[in-house]
């Protein structure tokens, strides 16, 4: 990678903190790598004793990628490239003790840990809802607050609900040997704050950390930077306060003033090259992000080339917003000869991606939603894989903690409390200790029958599908516990059951089709649980080969990449800004939102409003988006608006896309 002068510097720069200020498309990740390299090839630096970190498993799949490029696969393996939370998670995995947990600790995902908490509630009698105390729980746990404090400070009954909820809910986690996402970033920072020895034996090993997408660090996740590299102050941060939006998640804009009040010898250093977007699309999201206060000042600019006009294109409604982005999306593909992949829709909420799918599948146009739920995330399949997953491996902890009380077999939160820390005290899983006859000094009655039919009942069907056809026993699994009903009953809605027991279905149609491999063997019910597992966690990652559709996603799933064409819809007051944000902070997070959206344009940058907009069943007229107005006017041509000076430019283009149509039809 060929260095410009500023980046060149903050490769080099080793001696104090550094806080290099990148701007989009500034070549921030190209940055951090050769500094890796640099610090390995030029100062003698052992992988070890680096550890690089961002924000998602992709973003750390790519750094990995391009360092084996430049370093080669036998360094690599001992560099530490990874999340916050994959690191909080090997500090874990290395000293689970001082944590106070066992090795091979079970993670909770949130709706494994939303369940716990609803049968807390249920067994507590509380009048929270689940989700609500699962927000209070995660806010006290990334400020560091103990159940015992959150139950001192409490000031309302609401709080102490949940104080007490908190309380149980950590009970269980550690009887189970079990944590939370919060807990893989709030137990580190526990230890190494109190344990002096794994605090020197890390700061020890950490000789530079690199941060990236600083901005979106939030409170626990600083305080682990500062422990880990406090010692020797040994510190790159990458960031760009123009690109914080994820205060709902904790991120805070104002983390560069504290990191200059911590390190008052830090140096900064600018990337203001976009090597990205053209002049045009640059000037407007400089005008647009000027109106917000800053800390440090910089101003992007490229060499690109001036490009296209900015157009903003007034639609009637929502249908016809649709329409029209689908319409010019095949008109400028046929032209340009240029992929649907080329082409991305950008919107501020979920719910205006269904009439842009309307509209795409009636154009035969294909795309594809980021951001969206896997087939894996349904609640319904994750119990299913639970299920098959205890019937080849029932040590499984996690598995048996999802379905032991699903459907509910009243095997509540303190029945499991007590069968934790018997396992615990006898080092074994949950089932194996279930099957122990010492289990009955902690437990005695109905819970411990409850708990021991389970058991059997899992060890009989286990051995059934060893023996006999393996897809029978996983559908008479289902038929026994009645599990169908159990959905039909538990839904909010008919339509909503009606999708649960169709998922059911897909995934034991899917089952039938893999217990038989490419030579017509059958294959073994833990051959087959491998492959769905794996299925699984590769529709997580999502690194599969990019499909050529069109990308649908929020301006929030879109931080972080770039497209050819953008259009930006739903630019329109109460969308973006969204009505919830209406007030200055607020507002400026959503100024820094449209930025970002902004910022992802190469070539084109296309923003669309509506004259009057459905809600709630109801059709009203509404506002354009404040953020238009901040545009310099020279840069952008509005069509489509009442008295728009452009009629001719209007009726040109569906003149074009005529054309283009009517060469498709031949």
């Amino acid at each position: 990678m060929a260095l410009n002068p500023q980046q060149l510097a903050a490769v080099k720069h080793t001696d104090t903190p550094l806080l290099v200020l990148a701007g989009a498309g500034s070549g921030k990740t190209g940055v951090i790598t050769e500094k890796i390299a640099y610090l390995i090839n030029h100062k003698q630096y052992q992988p070890r004793s680096i550890i690089a970190v961002t924000f998602t498993n992709k973003a750390a799949q790519e750094m990995k990628e391009r360092l084996t490029k430049k370093l080669g696969k036998d360094l690599v393996r001992h560099l530490s490239v990874s999340t916050f939370h994959r690191l909080g998670l090997n500090i874990l995995r290395e000293s689970p003790e001082p944590a106070g947990l066992r090795k091979g600790f079970t993670i909770l995902d949130q709706s494994d840990a939303l369940a716990i908490l609803k049968e807390l509630i249920r067994e507590q009698n509380s009048p929270l809802e689940e989700r609500t105390a699962q927000n209070m729980i995660s806010t006290w746990k990334s400020g560091f607050i103990n159940p015992k404090q959150a139950l001192a400070s409490a000031s309302c009954d609401q709080a102490t609900s949940a104080a007490l909820l908190f309380r149980d809910y950590e009970q269980w986690l550690r009887s189970c040997n079990s944590v939370d996402f919060d807990d893989l970033i709030n137990l580190p920072v526990q230890v190494l704050t109190q344990d002096e020895e794994q605090r020197d034996r890390w700061q020890g090993r950490v000789r530079h950390l690199l941060v990236d997408e600083y901005q979106d660090t939030n409170e626990a996740q600083y305080a682990l930077m500062r422990l880990l590299m406090d010692k020797f102050g040994a510190l790159t941060v990458v960031g760009d306060d123009d690109q914080s939006i994820y205060s709902w998640r904790g991120a805070r804009p104002d983390g560069l003033i504290t990191l200059k009040d911590d390190y008052p010898n830090l140096r900064v250093i600018k990337l203001e090259q976009n090597y990205r977007s053209s002049q045009r699309i640059l000037r407007v999201a400089n005008a647009v992000i000027s109106h917000n206060p800053h800390l440090f000042e910089k101003k992007l600019w490229s060499d690109l080339g001036i490009g296209d006009e900015i157009c903003v294109s007034v639609c009637r409604h929502g249908l016809d917003e649709a329409d029209w982005v689908s319409g010019q999306i095949l008109m400028r593909q046929y032209q340009k000869q240029c992929a649907f992949s080329d082409f991305a829709i950008l919107y501020r909420s979920n719910f205006q991606s269904r009439h842009f799918e309307k509209a795409l599948r009636e154009k035969n146009i294909p795309y594809q939603i980021s951001g969206g739920s896997s087939f894996f995330d349904k609640a319904e399949v994750k119990d299913m894989l639970a299920y098959l997953k205890l019937l080849v491996n029932p040590d499984d902890d996690t598995a048996f903690i999802r379905v032991v009380n699903t459907p509910r077999r009243e095997i509540g939160p303190n029945t499991m409390v007590k069968l934790g820390e018997y396992a615990r005290g006898r080092n074994t899983s949950l089932f194996a200790a279930a099957h122990e006859m010492g289990l009955e000094t902690v437990l005695s009655g109905k819970p411990l029958a409850r708990v021991q039919s389970f058991v059997n009942w899992i060890t009989l069907q286990g051995d059934n599908a060893t023996r006999g056809d393996a897809l029978d026993v996983v559908k008479g699994v289902f038929d026994d516990i009645n599990y169908r009903d159990w959905l039909e009953s538990s839904a909010d809605t008919p339509k909503h059951a009606e999708k649960m027991l169709a998922s059911m279905d897909e995934l034991l149609e899917w089952m039938e089709r893999l217990l038989v491999d490419e030579d017509q063997k059958d294959r073994s019910l833990n051959e087959v649980v491998n492959r769905l597992s794996l299925h699984d966690m590769l529709s997580r990652q999502d690194d599969g080969k990019p499909l050529n559709a069109v990308h649908m996603l929020t301006l929030h799933a879109a931080k972080g990449l770039e497209f050819p064409q953008v259009y930006m819809v739903g630019m329109e007051e109460e969308l973006l800004p969204h009505k919830n944000s209406i007030e200055d902070e607020a507002i400026e997070e959503e100024r820094r939102l449209a930025y970002v959206g902004m910022t992802r344009a190469r070539h084109s940058l296309t923003l669309t409003r509506c004259r009057s907009r459905q809600r709630y069943g109801e059709s009203s007229l509404t506002e354009p988006s404040r953020f238009i107005a901040d545009m310099p006017p020279e840069d952008v041509v509005t069509i489509g608006d009442t008295g728009s000076n452009n009629e001719e430019r209007d009726r040109q283009a569906g003149t074009d896309a005529l054309a283009s149509l009517r060469e498709l039809l031949k």
